[in-house]
């Protein structure tokens, strides 16, 4: 067959002849037939993520094994052998998320009501839900690979050559324990990926408030503005922070109240604004003066809450820092570092807390809020006491 054919009207499918090369491909056992081929060279170790188990295989899948295809054939036309097995990922929310759907519960205390036993087996029983569409599909698009001698996460073999692999690091000193930020089930009591977090995603609507932070030892009563999405972090507050380059402004109320916030956001302050298209302050208020976010730095505040006055003790300041904007809110955000993967940087590179330390954590792994919170509050919900 050549082009010519083609261009005068000659017959071809393109999808034909993959389904004519696949099955030559088996005919001959051309896989199998490279590994034995290859066998004695050296060996070219591919180190592959499996997908979840509970799914479909997608075009982001499809995508990523047409290249580690690429590169393990290069390796074995190079010389190499190189061993490809298919895995399945049988561990984390995925998985749950499904048994937790099919048997109607939610969270750590129906689980083990419902029996560790018992729900493990659950989990194991729908690994191999969709092995069939995953072989059919992979094949499909030409990637080899074996599906006979495939691996799964939840093998007591393989979680053993991870807890190997894990003593071999602590051995070498490379084990250290830190602390990062991350999306969290309150339900599951365990934090999650970015992957695990989009599963179940929901727009909903939060509180949007601002608060005062009284400044010590300021002259002119003036307190510091803050914005907030999530009230029930405040109670964990330990600092605040502005951004350097931008200019803030102590404007007064008709009360004698003096406020400080971002000059770009004074028209979120309730009656700062005269009403009318020109936006014009109102004139029973009053700028007092205006200075850079930089020079506010290091400016001490009272704190909402006495609770770590102790165990915190460069605490209750303002830090600078330019990841705060003067699109929303009033250019003053309020700095929970238990909570927050920008505040939790800021206070740590502004030693508010240090590297190590325990952080200002009123809230248990199921959301409720614990001591030293007050009584009125322990034992609620975090997002109930918003």
């Amino acid at each position: 067959m050549t082009l010519l054919d083609i261009v005068e009207g000659q017959h071809y499918s393109f999808p034909e002849q993959e389904l004519d090369i696949l099955k030559f491909w088996n005919k001959i056992d051309a896989f199998g037939e490279q590994l034995r081929r290859t066998e004695g060279q050296p060996e070219f170790v591919f180190y592959d993520g499996p997908p979840f188990a509970t799914g479909l295989p997608h075009y982001g899948h499809l995508l990523a094994g047409t290249i580690k295809d690429i590169v393990t054939r290069f390796a074995s036309m190079t010389g190499h052998h190189c061993v490809r097995r298919f895995g399945w990922d049988c561990h984390g929310l995925p998985v749950e998320h499904e048994i937790d759907k099919k048997l109607k519960i939610s969270g750590k205390a129906d689980v083990l009501k419902f029996g560790i036993a018992n729900y493990n087996e659950e989990c194991r029983s729908i690994v191999q839900r969709y092995s069939q569409e995953w072989k059919k599909t992979v094949t499909r698009i030409g990637r080899w690979i074996d599906f006979e001698n495939d691996y799964k996460t939840m093998d007591p073999h393989f979680m053993e050559s991870i807890w190997w692999v894990f003593k071999t690091l602590n051995e070498k000193n490379l084990v250290y324990k830190g602390f990062k930020v991350m999306p969290y089930s309150t339900a599951c009591n365990t934090p999650l990926s970015n992957f695990e977090a989009g599963l179940d995603y929901r727009d909903v609507s939060d509180p949007a408030i601002m608060v005062t932070f009284p400044v010590i030892d300021s002259q002119t009563n003036a307190s510091l503005v803050a914005w907030t999405t999530t009230p029930w972090t405040l109670p964990s507050n330990v600092a605040l922070c502005v951004n350097p380059d931008l200019k803030y402004v102590y404007v007064k109320n008709p009360a004698g109240d003096v406020f400080i916030v971002a000059e770009s956001r004074l028209h979120v302050l309730p009656q700062a604004i005269a009403k009318g298209k020109e936006q014009r302050l109102n004139p029973n208020w009053s700028i007092e003066k205006t200075v850079l976010g930089k020079e506010l730095d290091g400016l001490k505040y009272k704190p909402l809450f006495e609770w770590y006055g102790e165990s915190v003790q460069s605490a209750f300041r303002v830090c600078v820092d330019s990841y705060v904007k003067d699109d929303s809110g009033t250019g003053v955000v309020h700095q929970a570092p238990a909570y927050g993967e920008d505040d939790y940087r800021v206070c740590l590179e502004n030693q508010v807390v240090l590297k190590g330390d325990s952080l200002p954590d009123p809230v248990d792994a199921n959301g409720c809020f614990m001591a030293p919170a007050p009584s009125d509050l322990i034992g609620g919900y975090v997002k109930d006491a918003d």
